[in-house]
């Protein structure tokens, strides 16, 4: 395949291939299932303890701290539980798997148009998505979604439904680890096989229905997702949770998040040992750190304009990781680089 210099498009942009629905959440017990109800948000007022690090003038004079602590740190928060017999979480969403990424959804360059999908379709006809069907699928199997609701759960049940075929696929999520990405779990092969079908076809879609049962204990609290509150100056609550028509939910973005978080093809992955989520510089926010740096040629960009313009990539991980950013898509132009 001849390589071509300079040819990146300025307009290119590429939709997400993986749609996942908000997650609504529901209270209900392991043993009646058919009992449920949709979970609201209780607001709280507390008077809660200063905590913060303090000021070396203030920390090391005790009548100073004494004054500090002593003052109210009054709060209004937000928070969520499961009602005083319920023990188990329910978590439902839906989750789209879309085909045709050969087919950017903006691109102003003919020449690049062209040996973009030549490299993309090579890579289906090798490939067929099968190591990226897979991974989703165990990010599904495992229940990662369910982030901080996952800790410290006594049973998690995970049921798939492929809403075309009606095929069901059910998952004791506490089989599968989060560190690794590794299965050959029956289960995980086949939903994958067809995750990977969805993503390697011209314009098909699989359409699959998600219900998680947590069990997390009694009345305990849950943990829907947290708005930003841009106008913290106004607002008058210091926590504000997500709601859809009144029933605690979690955000799209942040089950998208989790479902793509198959990158273990970084260079710190082996000491870090954790997936990351796919993203063009392999951004960690609650580590405050980019583990795919441009200085270091790790970063998508630099993967990409090899890839899309004809130049073979120096490993198949290399590959994996650039159709996994194409999946997650975004706007790859050479514009929003300057």
């Amino acid at each position: 395949m001849a390589k071509v210099k300079n040819a990146i498009a300025s307009v290119l942009s590429f939709e997400k291939k993986l749609v996942p629905s908000d997650g609504y959440m529901y209270g209900t017990t392991w043993e009646n299932r058919d009992k449920e109800t949709p979970l609201k948000l209780v607001e709280k007022s507390v008077r809660g303890t200063i905590s913060n690090r303090l000021k070396d003038a203030v920390k090391n004079d005790p009548l100073k701290l004494n004054a500090e602590v002593e003052k109210a740190n009054l709060q209004t928060v937000d928070s969520c539980a499961l009602g005083e017999e319920q023990d188990t979480l329910k978590l439902h969403f839906t989750l789209k798997v879309l085909g045709g990424i050969k087919e950017p959804s903006a691109c102003n360059d003919a020449t690049f148009l062209e040996t973009y999908k030549n490299a993309v379709g090579a890579y289906i006809e090798q490939e067929k998505f099968s190591e990226l069907g897979r991974r989703y699928a165990l990010n599904l199997a495992n229940a990662r979604f369910l982030w901080r609701n996952r800790v410290g759960a006594e049973q998690i049940e995970v049921q798939v439904k492929d809403l075309k075929s009606q095929q069901v696929w059910t998952f004791d999520a506490k089989e599968f680890s989060i560190r690794s990405i590794e299965s050959s779990h029956k289960g995980v092969i086949s939903l994958g096989e067809k995750i990977a079908s969805a993503l390697a076809s011209e314009d098909d879609f699989l359409m699959l229905d998600i219900n998680c049962y947590a069990q997390v204990g009694k009345a305990q609290e849950v943990y829907p997702s947290e708005e930003l509150v841009l106008d913290k100056g106004q607002s008058k609550k210091s926590k504000v949770l997500y709601t859809v028509d009144e029933v605690a939910s979690m955000h799209s973005q942040k089950l998208g998040n989790a479902l793509r978080s198959i990158d273990t093809w970084y260079s710190e992955y082996a000491t870090e040992n954790r997936p990351i989520a796919i993203e063009p510089y392999g951004a960690v926010t609650n580590l405050g750190r980019a583990f795919r740096t441009p200085k270091e040629k790790q970063d998508f960009f630099t993967f990409f304009d090899k890839f899309a313009t004809g130049t073979t990539l120096d490993s198949k991980d290399e590959e994996h990781y650039v159709m996994a950013v194409l999946v997650r898509g975004g706007v790859f132009g050479e514009s929003s680089k300057s």
